[in-house]
């Protein structure tokens, strides 16, 4: 993936979503099918929420085990990229292709950490450039990184985020 500083995305503040995501080389996987009985994303009185994304690629774990123990602080940021990814793709389609997203509103990370390990903001700041590389302004977001032992599948990384939708699509 192409990344662009957040200095170089103000640039492009008015281009589209979809353009964003082309300029920076992105194509969006297709969302995650949740891993128990639950919705991937639920809407309601203009909250959307995302159930907690992992590192899912073509169906498949692509990071697991704990940061500082099976993993190297970069292949965690890796997992928390590829996390990100899946929860711009949930919105995408939860929203009809962007038409009713109005911002993220906050990102919880959840990072499987060995005991000891306490960068784990360095590592939800790669999911937070990519949402404001993709979304612009509406990427900005508050924040909680907390350390877990275990999560779901021996995922990484876990991020389940809030956002804003507008209560009509064709609203500005």
């Amino acid at each position: 993936m192409n990344t662009i500083s957040t200095t170089d995305s103000e640039l492009v503040l008015g281009d589209s979503i979809d353009d964003r995501l082309k300029a920076l080389g992105i194509e969006l996987p297709c969302p995650p099918s949740p891993v128990g009985s639950y919705e991937s994303v639920v809407i309601r009185n203009g909250v959307g929420y995302v159930s907690g994304q992992l590192p899912i690629r073509n169906g498949v774990l692509a990071y697991a085990g704990r940061v500082g123990d099976e993993l190297s602080v970069e292949e965690a940021m890796r997992a928390a990229e590829v996390a990100g990814l899946n929860v711009l793709a949930q919105i995408e389609c939860s929203t009809n292709g962007w038409q009713s997203f109005a911002g993220l509103l906050r990102m919880e990370g959840y990072i499987a950490s060995a005991r000891g390990f306490a960068n784990q903001p360095e590592i939800l700041d790669r999911a937070s450039r990519l949402f404001v590389d993709v979304l612009g302004e509406r990427g900005a977001h508050a924040r909680a990184a907390l350390s877990v032992e275990q999560l779901p599948l021996n995922a990484a990384v876990e991020l389940v985020i809030t956002f804003a939708v507008r209560p009509h699509a064709d609203a500005p």
